[in-house]
């Protein structure tokens, strides 16, 4: 699986790096809401949260939907605008007023992206605005999700002007209580690495700032489409003249371990990329997490694990232990050692295989407690 964005005969000049504050307000706010994403947040979360005023903590709560689990379009308003500059603005303020400059139609898409999931790759859908049906889909859809998803929806279709003027506040008010301090501190060093990406664009190429944005990130040898590697299908064109030509990457520090790539249809496309974290492994690719998977669904070779991650074992040794032929503990140790699970050495004439844990421990710490315990 993964989202591709076509960008064949794109100039590098229309390739951009660029901080966005109201990028990076819709990453602290779902850092908020979902704490346990981003336990390197802790203190942030934890003390932000402890100083809101419970008004604005209520309000935030009509609205979390559109950061909590996914995260709406709007919050990258610089890229729907025809006719924009097409990168992010220097301030919430501009950004803000980038929003204001967006049609209804496509503001009220985005807002309910939630309700269009089925549809962001088949070039949207009819405007719950106009359409009776889209509009009685829209709302079921939200009534699935929550009374507050419910309510939210109904609001926004029936006094949409209302409702924008309800969200600029509410992000105004984020933006008095907590998030202009946090900028102030964060957006030197991403300014610092967006002119760092740039002259490496420039200097290297685009293969080499792909790997230095994200190593699930990568470009054909044509040059003509960049491959995200993520859990989701989608794709999207920086060549597109209605939508604007070009592509636009984010920085954040809010937003590891997520890599969004928006690829909404009449959008020009952006990558989200969070900045590295001292001391974190990079990720694996999606193929490398489901060969681990599969490889520890079978029955026995979580019992070979067990045994695997106490101590070397060697081919006929685990073979005693579980009462089966040494070719059946081959085809299950090549399984795990495939998916990158297993430490080989030879002692002599023997092999002895061991559990990575520390693979492993990347997969989950569930796992791990159960085979230990």
């Amino acid at each position: 699986m993964s989202v591709t964005i076509d960008i064949a005969g794109l100039p590098v000049e229309r390739i951009t790096f660029a901080p966005s504050p109201l990028a990076e307000l819709c990453m602290a706010l779902h850092a908020l809401s979902q704490p346990a994403h981003h336990p390197g947040l802790a203190s942030w979360t934890t003390a932000t949260a402890a100083a809101l005023d419970r008004s604005l903590a209520e309000r935030l709560l009509e609205a979390e939907f559109m950061w909590r689990s996914s995260f709406s379009d709007i919050f990258m308003a610089f890229a729907g605008v025809p006719g924009g500059t097409g990168r992010p603005a220097a301030t919430l303020a501009e950004e803000l007023d980038v929003l204001d400059r967006m049609d209804d139609e496509r503001f009220v898409m985005a807002a309910l992206e939630h309700c269009w999931l089925a549809l962001y790759n088949e070039g949207g859908g009819p405007s719950p605005l106009r359409d009776p049906a889209a509009r009685a889909k829209a709302l079921e859809v939200a009534a699935a999700r929550g009374p507050r998803q419910l309510e939210f929806s109904v609001r926004l279709l029936d006094d949409t002007a209302a409702m924008r003027v309800w969200l600029r506040r509410l992000l105004e008010d984020c933006d008095e209580a907590f998030f202009a301090e946090t900028w102030q501190r964060i957006e030197a060093q991403q300014g610092a690495d967006a002119r760092h990406k740039t002259q490496v664009l420039r200097r290297k190429g685009l293969a080499a700032v792909l790997q230095e944005v994200s190593p699930a990130l990568s470009v054909d040898e044509h040059h003509t489409v960049i491959t995200a590697d993520k859990m989701v299908n989608g794709s999207a064109t920086a060549t597109d003249p209605a939508a604007g030509r070009g592509l636009v990457f984010v920085p954040t520090h809010f937003g590891w371990p997520h890599l969004l790539v928006l690829h909404a249809p009449g959008w020009m496309p952006v990558v989200h990329y969070p900045l590295g974290s001292p001391g974190l492994p990079a990720p694996g690719s999606v193929e490398l997490l489901q060969r681990r998977m599969e490889a520890l669904a079978h029955p026995m070779r979580m019992q070979l694990c067990r045994s695997l991650a106490r101590a070397p074992y060697t081919t006929s040794e685990l073979a005693t232990v579980y009462g089966i032929t040494a070719p059946e503990v081959s085809r299950h140790l090549s399984a795990l050692k495939k998916a990158g699970l297993l430490h080989t050495r030879r002692q002599g004439r023997y092999a002895q295989h061991q559990l990575d844990l520390a693979a492993v421990a990347r997969i989950g710490s569930d796992f791990i407690e159960g085979i230990l315990r």
